[in-house]
C-alpha cells in the first residue's frame, strides 16, 4: 500500500508559464535539503491553461506532479478539485507567485503537529520587491473588523509596515491568507472547502471563519517567511476585483456574522459612499462594479 504523504503543497496555475519559471524553481529546492522532502509532494493543479504551462511543466519540471483540470474553476473550486486528488494529513495552499526560501514550511507543520486545537496557519508573509516590508495579502496574520472588513497586523488598507520583528511572536487570528494557508486536510474537506460561488478573493476568509465557527483556531507563525508577488493575476484597482472583493465580502457576512443584519445596514451606505468615491476619482468602472457587486449579492444569498 503506498503510504500517506504528510503534506501536500498544492499549487493553482491559470496561464502562469512565466510565473512558474520564475517561483517555483524556490519551492522545489526548498524541499530538496530536508528529509522532510520524503513526507511532502509539490503538486501544480492547472485550470485550464491555454498558454504554454504544461509543456513548461513537462519539461522543465518533471519532478512536480501535475493534476490537470478541464477548465478555468477559479481559485476556489480549482484548489476543491485539486485536493480531492490528494489525501494528504496536511494541504498548504500556495501561489503561484510566492517565493519560499529553505525551511519555511517545517514550523508550519510543527506548529499543527503540537496545536491540535488548530486548523490553520500561515507563515509571515513579505513583499517579493520590496523583501524588508509586509504584503498586502496576508501580512503577518488576518482580521475582521466590526464593519466586516479584512485587515492584517502589518497591513492597514493599502499601507504595509516594514518587518522589524514587531510580529515575531506567534498569534492567534481571524483568518490564514490564501497566498500561503497550511491546513489539516480533513477539517478543509469537513467545512466544505473554498465556496466555489466566490470564483476568487475573499474565499479564504470565509473558511476561515467557517472553520472559527466550528470552534478551531487559526495562527500566524512567523518562524516562517515567505516572499509574495502579488496582483499577479488583477490589479488592487481592477474593476473586475472591485466587484468580487464587494460581493464576496457581503456574502462572508451574510453567511458566518452572527446577527449580520445591523452590519449590512450600515456597508449598503458605506458601499455606495464608495462608488461615489470612484466616480470622483474619475473611475466608472469601479463605481459601477460596486453596483453590481451589490445586485448579484442580492440574487445570491438566497442560496445560503
Amino acid at each position: 500500500m503506498e503510504k500517506t504523504m504528510k503534506c501536500s503543497i498544492i499549487i493553482l496555475n491559470w496561464n502562469g508559464a512565466e510565473m512558474l519559471r520564475r517561483y517555483l524553481p524556490s519551492v522545489v529546492k526548498s524541499l530538496q535539503p530536508s528529509a522532510l522532502s520524503r513526507q511532502a509532494e509539490l503538486i501544480v493543479a492547472d485550470n485550464g491553461s491555454t498558454d504554454n504551462s504544461l509543456k513548461v511543466l513537462a519539461d522543465e519540471f518533471p519532478t512536480v506532479r501535475t493534476i490537470v483540470l478541464d477548465r478555468n474553476y477559479g481559485f476556489a473550486e480549482g484548489y476543491n478539485r485539486a485536493i480531492e486528488q490528494t489525501d494528504s494529513q496536511y494541504t498548504v495552499l500556495l501561489n503561484s507567485d510566492v517565493e519560499t526560501p529553505e525551511g519555511w514550511l517545517e514550523p508550519l507543520l510543527d506548529y499543527l503537529e503540537t496545536h491540535p486545537d488548530t486548523a490553520a496557519v500561515q507563515p509571515k508573509i513579505r513583499s517579493w520587491r520590496n523583501r524588508a516590508f509586509f504584503e498586502h495579502a496576508g501580512a503577518a496574520g488576518g482580521f475582521i473588523n466590526a464593519l466586516g472588513y479584512p485587515y492584517c497586523r502589518g497591513r492597514m488598507l493599502w499601507r504595509v509596515e516594514e518587518d522589524k520583528g514587531q510580529y515575531n511572536s506567534v498569534a492567534e487570528v481571524e483568518w490564514t491568507s490564501g497566498a500561503c494557508m497550511c491546513v489539516r486536510t480533513n477539517v478543509y474537506k469537513e467545512s466544505g472547502g473554498l465556496d466555489a460561488a466566490f470564483f476568487a478573493h475573499m474565499e479564504e476568509i470565509d473558511l476561515c471563519w467557517r472553520m472559527r465557527n466550528q470552534g478551531w483556531k487559526l495562527a500566524c507563525v512567523p518562524q516562517s517567511t515567505v516572499y509574495h508577488l502579488g496582483g499577479g493575476s488583477l490589479s488592487y484597482d481592477n474593476p473586475r476585483k472591485n466587484y468580487l472583493n464587494h460581493r464576496n465580502n457581503l456574502l462572508m457576512l451574510y453567511k458566518n456574522k452572527k446577527h449580520p443584519f445591523g452590519v449590512l445596514f450600515v456597508r449598503f451606505f458605506l458601499d455606495y459612499a464608495a462608488a461615489l468615491f470612484y466616480l470622483l476619482q474619475g473611475r466608472p468602472k469601479s463605481a459601477l462594479a460596486v453596483y453590481e457587486a451589490r445586485r448579484d449579492y442580492r440574487k445570491m444569498r438566497s442560496e445560503y
